[in-house]
């Protein structure tokens, strides 16, 4: 009988690193890294390492994410190993080798979330976690509910003084903070416990090795975001360019976001309905189109206010700027239904399974779409609002404009060609 063939060696070898260093590591990281002939980490990484690590030492350069194919096809052929933070694989560098190549190994370290939520005493499934490092303070916005726990992972020691302002910003300056820092080594330190509105504005220097842990208190006077679509119109800026709270909330039902999934926003106004397309899920993407700069630069605030400052917003016309985008899965037309092609770009551009909704309140883009709805199918749909206004000494109802909204699945039958029906 032929014996098995040994497994192959894993080209490269990821071992995550705590703030303990080397006395931290298991065996079989410190028989990795004695073994390697390329060691590549951050400088602070690399000076942890004892000199019985002989391999060459590599810094990494700044930005990180694009050397990362270049500096793997440097040292082809050699036992390459690369120093991370805690896990590799949760928010660290093995996401980046993990896509470069399948020759890996990642040997993981408990992370500073780990380590926060043993020290805090928090169940960690009930924790959200949010990463500042190379992001945008505002992607904490999205977040904040009351009585949810936070685990923002710092960019620097100026992290938590960022976050006291926004929680303060938002309306969450009740929340309570602490700071947890070099967490697993010797110099580890937790803060005493503040509330954002205390936090001081200038603070003395911390560590820049830090974790954020948040306590959300939710203010008496603030404005109530909730976690699904149909946020109060109160909470966007606008010029009047903008899809009412419950026909929002009725449009992105049958968007039907879902994680991953890019959107189109087309004739943007206040940005409403990708903002809440992006508040769905983290990984949900949107690109806005909005042809008037002032508003354009309005739905960027928005995003920003709301928590998805990574809403891409374009500047220009519909049809012509759509051939510049990335395929989408879903369109939402809610302007400039009439310009000259724009209905068959979009529906063009669609791949099977996509979804495309468009809503109007004027008959002359009513007749558009009901002559789209003629020629793809789906569901055209008329929705009605109606407040209860005062009339004299008594109430009445004050009807709102009838909305008439164009839904439609496209489908790939690859006898027939592209068909469709409506969104399910």
């Amino acid at each position: 009988m032929t014996p098995a063939a040994p497994a192959p060696t894993a080209a490269v070898t990821v071992v995550g690193l705590g703030a303990d260093g080397w006395a931290g590591l298991p065996d079989a990281s410190r028989a990795a890294l004695r073994e390697a002939e390329v060691l590549i980490g951050g400088p602070r990484q690399l000076d942890l390492l004892p000199p019985e690590c002989t391999g060459q030492r590599v810094a990494w350069p700044s930005p990180l994410r694009p050397a990362v194919p270049g500096l793997l096809a440097a040292h082809a052929g050699r036992r390459i190993a690369v120093l991370a933070s805690g896990d590799p694989m949760f928010y660290g560098i093995g996401r980046a080798l993990a896509e470069e190549t399948a020759a890996l190994r990642v040997l993981p370290h408990p992370s500073s979330v780990s380590y926060a939520a043993a020290r805090l005493g928090w169940p960690l499934e009930d924790v959200e976690v949010v990463t500042l490092v190379g992001r945008p303070a505002a992607r904490l916005s999205a977040a904040l509910h009351h009585g949810r726990r936070l685990l923002v992972l710092s960019a620097d020691a100026t992290t938590p003084g960022e976050v006291a302002a926004l929680l303060r910003d938002r309306g969450f300056g009740p929340s309570r903070m602490r700071v947890l820092e070099q967490l697993g080594g010797e110099k580890e330190r937790t803060t005493d416990e503040a509330t954002a509105d205390d936090w001081p504005a200038v603070q003395q220097p911390g560590d820049p090795l830090n974790i954020v842990a948040v306590e959300c208190r939710r203010a008496p006077d603030a404005l109530r975001l909730g976690a699904v679509p149909g946020l109060p119109d109160e909470a966007y800026e606008h010029d009047g360019q903008l899809t009412k709270r419950h026909i929002r909330a009725a449009t992105l039902g049958v968007l039907a976001p879902a994680p991953g999934e890019l959107l189109w926003d087309i004739g943007g106004g206040s940005g409403s309905i990708a903002v809440e397309w992006m508040r769905t899920h983290p990984s949900c993407r949107a690109v806005t189109v909005e042809r008037d700069p002032a508003r354009a630069e309005r739905i960027t605030r928005n995003a920003d206010r709301l928590g998805v400052p990574g809403l891409r917003v374009v500047t220009g016309a519909a049809p012509a700027v759509l051939t510049e985008l990335p395929p989408p899965d879903a369109v939402f037309v809610g302007g400039g239904l009439t310009a000259p092609g724009l209905l068959d770009a979009c529906w063009e551009a669609l791949p099977g399974g996509g979804r495309l909704v468009a809503n109007t309140v004027t008959l002359e883009s009513e007749a558009l779409l009901a002559d789209a709805h003629r020629r793809h199918g789906g569901e055209l749909v008329r929705l009605a609002v109606a407040h209860a206004v005062p009339v004299g000494g008594f109430t009445g109802w004050r009807q709102a404009m009838p909305v008439t909204q164009w839904a439609v699945r496209k489908t790939l039958d690859t006898s027939s060609g592209p068909s469709s029906g409506a969104v399910r």
